[in-house]
């Protein structure tokens, strides 16, 4: 496993640059040392090396040569994991304090607004932000809230220091929060309007995507024609006929929102939806059967674990909680074993917070109830890590500790599933964003 010292040479002369740019010295190059690795993807190595440059993980493994450079960071009873990764937050959308000028998640002013995202209204000055450093968490899903049948677009960031651009994970997909259930029924049967019943949601579901359908036909059609009055790319200009014949090809007015609705039936967004009960799953996965589209992800589900198997067969993902529930009717078919029998169902489980219904730091705790419960601890990392990031398709990037991926690790004082374990370092693309000062 040992790693030749070629690899530090051509990642610190990539790097040089970088290293020296900030306000503040920072190391060119980390070598974490001699501590318990959890990788997630592969074995968990004793006595093992994480090294990093230019912000990516260069080398996993044991004995890794060591350049002068280099900050050398002692593990000796220490573990290191990945970042870890909430597919649930609402993180910056409903920032510290909890009081109403900061509630920034939930617009709901109609049951359909695919149109709203929430990177407009992420507050970076969340004070939470620096507090889920101290409990490891390094990358989340901002979403809408769950008032509206179909409440806007989420965010897929990195919780480091930033612009709202240079925290947005490049490449992540585009998701869009959906909502089964009591919530939107609440919303607006207290205003006498649809929908009122489950009935009504669905209704209001269908009626969306039957309209987006429309849209992305008139789209689809517009682009087929236009591309036909192009005969040969290599020509500089079309010809004067050409030309005339492309002017009279009008394009379909722009709607915003069916555009979002459009993309999710052509594969380009993911859904994440919210939902407890299995009747409110069931008739989501008949919208989906019926419009042509795939649920990337169940949201809180506490009721999931009676459809597992279905789940499973689908390639659906579930984004559970571990033991909080009862605050209102769906949730009364919460199991503290669920992970673990949707696991076994051979269902992709992450734990969530659903931030700031649990606070965003305490993530590592659901998981260590939930592998107390009986989901293997090897799967207790994943759901915090690797199934998280499969969820929102970014696990090439993160969810586990391999060379070429983002340096986003985790350094705990002790195991990261004991209560009294505490994060002593979190870093981010490379970055050291929390480092806890230990008396000596």
């Amino acid at each position: 496993m040992k790693r030749s010292s070629s690899i530090w040479v051509t990642f610190l002369a990539l790097g040089s640059c970088a290293a020296t740019s900030g306000a503040t010295e920072r190391p060119a190059a980390w070598l974490f040392r001699g501590g318990t690795i959890v990788t997630v993807s592969g074995e968990v190595i004793r006595d093992g090396d994480v090294a990093v440059a230019q912000g990516k993980i260069v080398a996993v493994g044991r004995g890794i040569d060591t350049p002068k450079s280099a900050r050398v960071v002692d593990l000796r009873g220490r573990f290191v994991t990945p970042g870890l990764i909430d597919t649930h937050s609402h993180i910056g959308v409903y920032s510290f304090p909890g009081v109403a000028v900061n509630s920034d998640g939930n617009e709901m002013t109609a049951p359909v607004t695919a149109e709203v995202r929430a990177a407009d209204a992420i507050n970076l000055d969340d004070p939470a932000i620096p507090r889920a450093w101290r409990g490891g968490v390094t990358t989340v899903q901002v979403l809408p809230g769950s008032g509206n049948c179909i409440g806007g677009q989420s965010a897929v960031v990195k919780l480091k220091r930033g612009t709202l651009a240079e925290m947005l994970v490049p490449g992540a997909p585009r998701g869009l929060k959906m909502a089964m259930g009591e919530n939107p029924k609440r919303t607006y049967g207290g205003r006498g309007q649809m929908p009122m019943t489950r009935m009504g949601s669905a209704a209001v579901m269908r009626e969306a995507f039957a309209k987006a359908a429309e849209y992305r036909k008139k789209w689809d059609d517009y682009n087929i024609r236009l591309a036909a009055h192009v005969l040969d790319r290599r020509l500089p200009v079309l010809n004067q006929k050409e030309q005339k014949a492309t002017a009279a090809i009008a394009a379909p007015d722009r709607d915003l929102r069916l555009e979002v609705l459009a993309d999710v039936l052509r594969g380009k967004v993911r859904p994440h939806v919210h939902g407890y009960r299995v009747d409110d799953i069931l008739t989501l996965f008949r919208i989906a059967d019926e419009f042509g589209f795939k649920v990337a992800s169940l949201q809180h589900a506490l009721s999931a674990w009676k459809l597992a198997p279905e789940i499973a067969r689908r390639g659906v993902g579930v984004a559970t909680f571990s033991d909080e529930w009862g605050y209102k009717h769906e949730m009364a078919d919460s199991r503290l074993d669920a992970p673990a029998i949707l696991h076994k169902a051979g269902v992709r489980v992450s734990l969530q917070t659903d931030h700031p219904v649990i606070e965003q730091r305490f993530l590592v705790h659901e998981v260590a109830k939930s592998v107390r419960a009986g989901l293997p601890e090897a799967e207790g990392f994943r759901a915090v890590t690797l199934n998280p990031a499969w969820m929102l398709g970014i696990d090439t990037r993160v969810g586990s500790l391999e060379a070429g991926k983002d340096a986003d690790l985790v350094v705990w004082s002790g195991h990261p599933m004991r209560i009294a374990s505490r994060v002593d370092f979190t870093m981010i693309d490379g970055e050291v964003v929390y480092e806890r000062r230990i008396s000596k």
